[in-house]
């Protein structure tokens, strides 16, 4: 990494052609407007300045992308999975060789730190590569037998697929979900969010210029009430995976209702990090603050929410609050920035609006607590103490770097606080006493449980939440699950008496 001259240099660089053509759709291999000619602006969040005008489609751009990947599917669903991997492996290796390209874009485009988003590409590129190898073996099945029959199962690719990511880090969160769908044998039509949409685009470019035939993998850009509902409630889109927060969640699940779509939900998370007296508390103390702070504290397994014994409360909050205090706020391609500027002026407006709720509310600011700067959506890290979990800061997603700290007295209260909320994503635990390890994490409502670490992602792993956190599981064989069918032959072992009627 350079500094940030020479990187502000080069991310102008790549993304100058999206100021001069836009941020089209593509549909069927082609770079397409809308079919309206409309178009939206996305900003920078570093001074909100413009940064590329992007196609605004709507109804009639997902029903072209929605033909393409329909007539695509018979081609792509019957392609051997051994070739499916060669394709995708190219895919991997064609992310990696852009994968400054993909972050310098991803910097300026959603206010992430260089340091975070320098790995995004290489996250892509590995869902790829992990998918990619599951292909040969998506459609296998098993054999199950008894005396008179044997079953022979195996899974068949759903068909075309809707695909609805977040703006919080887009590209990795998009190959996340498009990588085992098109694994699997599935078309996909993708649409990003609305606040983040370059990366998506350079997606389905970089896919197709290392092989993906054309329809496989189409993009429209556009808001939710007019491209996003089109999509949900198409008839040829079998299944809708999104991400996202969870009241979309819910209408999503209404607006595909009448053509019984399966869904797949990855939705928000109010997530407890529960540090115990006998706890490494330095390792403890390090992993919180980077759960929460990293990020800019946009991202859904946060660790929102800390819970801390009271014998060591005032101390390990001490050592948080100077932790969130000595971070270096600032431009995102600045290597040395740890936190950068919230994804939009909106959300801004929606994170500070909590400091004010939190001060009436009863909570101390021990560290932040206020907008930093007068140009772009900088705000400083936060951690609030003095926290009921009644709080709203401690009900509701907040998505930035905002931590609540609440004191309990023993693990039946510990558990009770960790469990009231209406989310159930991510939980992470801290002791080293294995019996109450066991116990918590037997009685912890929640769909990922992380003990004595921060989330290390594993991908064979199955990654999903419980409650208001979603519906379905990601990873290993939880996705093909998701795209595929499982179809059940049955075949007689002896000949047996079939029932005369009459």
């Amino acid at each position: 990494m350079g500094d940030l001259s020479d990187n502000l240099a080069r991310a102008q660089g790549y993304i100058a052609h999206f100021a001069k053509t836009g941020v089209c759709n593509h549909i069927a291999g082609q770079s397409v407007a809308a079919q309206s000619g409309e178009t939206f602006e996305t900003l920078s969040p570093v001074d909100l300045a413009p940064l590329a005008q992007v196609a605004k489609g709507g109804a009639a751009d997902i029903d072209a992308a929605v033909a393409a990947a329909k007539a695509a599917f018979p081609s792509w669903s019957k392609t051997p999975g051994s070739e499916r991997r060669r394709i995708l492996i190219q895919v991997a290796e064609a992310i990696e060789a852009n994968a400054e390209r993909i972050a310098f874009t991803e910097c300026l485009d959603t206010g992430q730190a260089l340091r975070f988003m320098s790995k995004a590409a290489l996250r892509g590129a590995a869902n790829f590569r992990f998918f990619a190898d599951k292909a040969p073996s998506a459609e296998d099945g098993l054999s199950l037998r008894n005396a008179n029959q044997m079953n022979v199962t195996s899974r068949r690719p759903i068909g075309p697929v809707g695909v609805i990511t977040p703006w919080n880090t887009p590209f990795m969160l998009s190959t996340w979900k498009i990588a085992p769908a098109l694994a699997a044998g599935c078309t996909v039509v993708h649409k990003p969010a609305e606040f983040s949409p370059m990366t998506a685009k350079l997606l389905v470019e970089i896919a197709e210029e290392a092989g993906l035939p054309k329809g496989v993998l189409n993009l429209v850009n556009g808001f939710g009430e007019d491209a996003g509902k089109r999509l949900t409630e198409h008839p040829d889109i079998k299944a809708i995976a999104f991400v996202g927060e969870s009241r979309t969640g819910s209408m999503i699940m209404r607006q595909g209702a009448d053509t019984l779509k399966r869904v797949h939900f990855e939705l928000g998370g109010k997530n407890p990090v529960i540090v115990f007296e006998d706890a490494d508390l330095d390792r403890a103390a390090d992993a919180a603050s980077f759960m929460i702070y990293s990020l800019n504290g946009e991202r859904c397994t946060s660790s929102s929410r800390l819970l801390v014994h009271h014998n060591i409360y005032e101390a390990f909050t001490a050592r948080v609050a100077k932790v969130a205090q000595g971070l270096k706020v600032g431009h995102p391609l600045d290597p040395q920035t740890v936190v950068g500027p919230l994804i939009h002026p909106e959300h801004e407006a929606k994170v500070l609006a909590y400091f004010d709720r939190a001060r009436i509310e009863g909570a101390t600011i021990a560290a932040g607590g206020q907008k930093l700067g007068e140009t772009g959506c900088y705000i400083a890290p936060t951690l609030f103490t003095d926290v009921r979990n009644d709080m709203a800061i401690a009900q509701e997603e907040i998505f930035g770097p905002v931590l609540s700290a609440i004191p309990f007295h023993d693990d039946a209260e510990a558990l009770a606080l960790a469990n009231d909320v209406p989310y159930g994503l991510a939980a992470y635990l801290w002791t080293r006493d294995l019996d109450r390890a066991m116990q918590m994490t037997d009685a912890l409502e929640a769909g990922m449980i992380w003990v004595n670490s921060e989330n290390v992602r594993h991908l064979p792993a199955p990654f999903g939440g419980v409650k208001a956190s979603g519906i379905g599981r990601d990873g290993g064989d939880w996705s093909f699950d998701f795209y595929m069918e499982t179809v059940n032959v049955s075949f007689p072992r002896k000949i047996h008496a079939v029932p005369k009627l009459g």
